[in-house]
């Protein structure tokens, strides 16, 4: 039974639903392996300052909106607990109802490893369901070395993903990991990859695409103030 402790809420691990059908084991793995390298005072203050934000939806299920690569590392790492920040209480709503709802509120992504959207019926039912996108990881890996910042648009990292997964051939994400990381991170630096979240505009000359636009793009111009 939850336990409330102010606008926080203590909730099992493995009772977490997720609101969208895949991660990249390769970003689990990290956040795995920074686990085991906290100590027991360490790993206390951790779970503190990171609290799950989440949805209540139907028969009182708690539905997680982010932080779902840092859920699975953790249940795989046999922590039991976490603390949650209930955003909207929904469950009064139908399933069907609380569906539509959380797509307005751009909370769920059902999308599957091919980058193809499900029925939200085939969406997991447990965080230790949810599938590997390798593309996914290679969005991670570009985030993690400033490729593009974290932003606060819903599920961007999966926009990136798709993005590399149209550029950057399955085959050579398999057999040549470097090379695909080395060409998704001048394609997050490109002029066609400028309508994503987080977009820097800056090549790896140090020149700035919103520069090289400028004369014909005022509304590029502005992102710079």
């Amino acid at each position: 039974m939850p336990i409330y402790r102010h606008h926080l809420i203590e909730v099992e691990l493995k009772a977490l639903r997720p609101t969208q059908m895949t991660v990249g084991m390769g970003e689990v793995r990290q956040k795995s392996e920074h686990w085991s390298t906290l100590d027991p005072l360490q790993r206390s203050h951790y779970l503190s300052r990171h609290w799950f934000p989440a949805v209540r939806g139907p028969k009182a299920r708690y539905y997680i909106i982010d932080h779902h690569h840092l859920g699975l590392a953790l249940i795989l790492e046999k922590v039991q607990s976490t603390q949650l920040v209930l955003m909207q209480d929904f469950a009064a709503l139908s399933p069907r109802e609380f569906w539509v709802v959380m797509d307005q509120h751009q909370w769920v992504h059902p999308y599957d490893r091919h980058g193809h959207r499900r029925d939200f019926n085939e969406l997991p039912k447990k965080l230790t369901d949810l599938i590997d996108d390798p593309y996914r990881s290679l969005a991670g890996v570009i985030k993690s070395s400033g490729g593009f910042p974290k932003d606060g648009e819903p599920f961007a990292e999966f926009l990136w993903a798709d993005f590399f997964r149209r550029r950057i051939s399955a085959q050579m994400l398999k057999t040549d990991p470097e090379g695909a990381v080395g060409r998704a991170q001048e394609l997050a630096h490109g002029k066609e990859s400028s309508h994503l979240p987080g977009w820097s505009g800056i090549n790896f000359d140090g020149e700035d695409d919103l520069d090289a636009d400028s004369k014909t793009s005022p509304v590029r111009r502005s992102r710079k103030s």
